[in-house]
């Protein structure tokens, strides 16, 4: 058996909490191998194929880098919250004891949630050859929003080749329903069952009043392109990354990824017992 830890490696806690996990892993057989620290300058991300099980020691930040080192492997991933949120995480040690939590990962008592994920291709305006092409991967969400030279952007809005609308504002979020509760939802979208896998496109301020948000279905096709007219400069941010274009962007097309992100929880009630206690408050008992 692998596991890759993914530490927070500005936490001393969730460092030491790994430190304590590898000698138990090690005690039962198992191979460890640890993410690179945040704080080096050294590229190279250790080798995470044959992994049986990656776990996240941190917030909800540090889960998302998890999920972009698995990608689309379809590895899953047990979160345990050493931040101030934690929407994401199976358990804290507030709450747990972690050697518990993982043991019962191990055993395959836990529950698997399947998250939906996006594909996104940044494309670059054509010029005398042909436009280049980013793609990259979110668990959460793509925004593209107003860059520090733009006072506004001006985009069109289309879906599986429907277009919708041409918007100007500060920009536009198309999430999964697990980054409902992210950007999306600071936006004024709506809180989106995990098990939902389609996505959720959220308007950023529009300098209008009938601009609203909706959902897509989980074959749709979401772009986003940029107005000729209007020309601006945008800040387009893949789960909080920032992803920089040698070109001009042109257009962002967003759908859903060819493979999910398994999350580990202690059961689908898991997902509404933290939205009561992120956003109203209430704490439940386990």
């Amino acid at each position: 058996m692998k596991v890759f830890l993914v530490p927070n490696y500005y936490k001393n806690e969730a460092v030491d909490s790994g430190l304590r996990l590898e000698l138990w892993l090690n005690r039962q057989g198992a191979e460890v191998v640890w993410a690179q620290d945040q704080r080096s300058k050294i590229v190279a991300q250790p080798d995470i194929e044959g992994c049986d099980l990656v776990i996240s020691l941190g917030g909800d930040g540090t889960l998302l880098r998890a999920a972009r080192i698995v990608g689309y492997r379809e590895i899953p991933i047990l979160g345990l919250s050493y931040g101030h949120v934690g929407f994401l995480t199976a358990a804290s040690p507030s709450e747990r004891d972690v050697i518990s939590v993982v043991s019962d990962a191990l055993a395959g008592e836990l529950h698997v949630s399947r998250r939906a994920t996006l594909d996104v291709d940044v494309v670059g305006e054509a010029g005398e050859e042909a436009p280049s092409t980013v793609n990259t991967f979110a668990l959460n969400d793509l925004a593209l929003t107003r860059g520090p030279l733009s006072d506004m952007v001006e985009f069109d809005i289309t879906v599986s080749g429907h277009h919708i609308d041409r918007l100007r504002g500060d920009g536009v979020v198309v999430s999964t329903a697990t980054g409902s509760t992210g950007y999306a939802l600071s936006a004024g979208g709506p809180i989106v069952s995990p098990d939902y896998s389609g996505m959720v496109c959220v308007p950023i301020a529009p300098h209008t009043i009938q601009a609203r948000a909706f959902l897509t279905s989980p074959s749709d096709v979401v772009e986003i392109a940029m107005s000729h007219e209007r020309p601006s400069v945008p800040a387009i941010a893949v789960d909080g990354q920032f992803i920089t274009s040698e070109v001009t962007v042109d257009r962002v097309v967003v759908r859903r990824g060819p493979g999910d992100i398994l999350l580990l929880d202690y059961g689908p009630e898991s997902f509404y017992n933290s939205v009561s206690r992120v956003f109203y408050g209430v704490h439940h008992g386990r």
